[in-house]
Order: structure tokens, then C-alpha cells, then sequence
């Protein structure tokens, strides 16, 4: 078992942790970017208020309500619609890396859901117009570019942002492992990462110099 990995029961036998669940959802789509550049599925993810990228989904309290029905609750809170999440879902549960000396506290749980392209749609749309969270603890919604341009553009880009906790890892072995991308593009679109994040090291030290 990887580091950090723990069972479900495992998990919701620790004493004295936080749990957060999260979730990802995706959909196949026949789109095309462009015209000519497949998109091929849609995933989505979200901007959060510390400006991390980030899979929808928060704290959950397994004493007062089941994992699912807490994520469920909270989807709605930042999704402005109701996405019921099944056990079947569920993919992993981990101990958080510690941000500290201190050792972590928290479990995270991570989901996966395939929904229809319209279902994807009208969560766009609601999460932009009822999500309570909206603009406050969600800046908002954004899909994965799952793609890749000649100039390294597209999922490459997109994987050089800072994201929270392991979200990065988590969109990177659940593309692996419901086959949505094949091993070698996404080796292409991570060097692609590394070179745009040398680049926006960079650029970041010319800004400075010019405060």
C-alpha cells in the first residue's frame, strides 16, 4: 500500500483526525478544439479563495453523517446543485502530508464520478449562478485541458499551477488509471510543466525587482 494510504475502515477508525472528501468529475465528450484538436473527456476542477487548484468537496464529520452524504452536502454548498456520491465512487482515503514538524491530522478521501456531458454542463451553470460558495470559498469552476499544443500549451500549462494538498497526484493517477490519457502524454505535458514553472520562476524574480 502506498505511503500514507489507508483503507476506508482504516480510516474511519482513526481517532481524534479531521476527514475531508473530494471529489472528481468527468465526462467523455466528442468536442473539438479548434475544430481539429480532440478534447476527448471533460474534468473538472476549481479555483479556491487561496487561489490553489483544487477538486470540489470539503470537511467532512464521519460522527454525524456518512462520508458521502457530508460530500454530497457539500457539492451542493459549492456546485449549486445536488451530485449524489456513492460509495462506489470512492477511491482512496490518505493521510494528509504534514505542513509542519507536527504530524497531520487530517484524511482525505477522494472520489471519482462519470457523469453525462449535459450533467457536466448544468453544473457549470449552476455553479456560477446558485452555488452559495460561489465567488466566496469557490472562485470558480474550470475545465482540465486535456490536450496538448505544439508549443507544450494545454494539459502541460495546466499541470504548472500551484494546487492544494495532492490534488495534482490525484488528476494524474486517475487519467492514468481510467485510461483517459496514455502514459507518454502525460510525461510530455509534465515536462511541459517543468519548463513553463523554470519559466515562471523567472518571471516572477523580474517582477519583483521591479516593486
Amino acid at each position: 500500500m502506498a505511503s500514507g494510504q489507508l483503507l476506508r475502515a482504516e480510516a474511519l477508525a482513526c481517532t481524534g483526525h479531521r476527514h475531508a472528501c473530494h471529489v472528481m468529475l468527468y465526462s467523455d465528450t466528442k468536442s473539438q478544439l479548434f475544430g481539429r484538436i480532440p478534447i476527448r473527456h471533460v474534468v473538472l476542477m476549481q479555483v479556491r479563495f487561496d487561489g490553489l487548484l483544487g477538486f470540489p468537496g470539503g470537511l467532512v464529520d464521519p460522527s454525524k453523517e456518512t462520508l458521502e452524504a457530508g460530500l454530497t452536502r457539500e457539492l451542493l454548498e459549492e456546485l449549486g446543485v445536488a451530485v449524489p456520491v456513492s460509495e462506489e465512487d470512492h477511491v482512496e482515503s490518505r493521510l494528509a502530508p504534514a505542513v509542519s514538524a507536527a504530524p497531520s491530522n487530517l484524511i482525505t478521501h477522494f472520489y471519482v464520478k462519470k457523469m453525462e456531458e449535459e450533467q457536466i454542463r448544468e453544473v457549470e451553470k449552476a455553479s456560477a449562478s446558485t452555488a452559495v460558495d460561489h465567488g466566496l470559498e469557490v472562485m470558480g469552476m474550470v475545465r482540465v485541458p486535456l490536450f496538448s499544443t505544439k508549443r507544450g500549451g494545454g494539459l502541460g500549462f495546466f499541470l504548472s499551477h500551484s494546487f492544494i494538498g495532492n490534488a495534482r497526484s490525484q488528476l494524474i493517477n486517475s487519467l492514468l488509471r481510467l485510461h483517459l490519457l496514455s502514459a507518454p502524454e502525460l510525461q510530455c505535458a509534465l515536462r511541459s510543466s517543468l519548463k513553463m514553472h523554470a519559466q515562471s520562476a523567472e518571471d516572477l524574480k523580474a517582477a519583483l525587482a521591479l516593486c
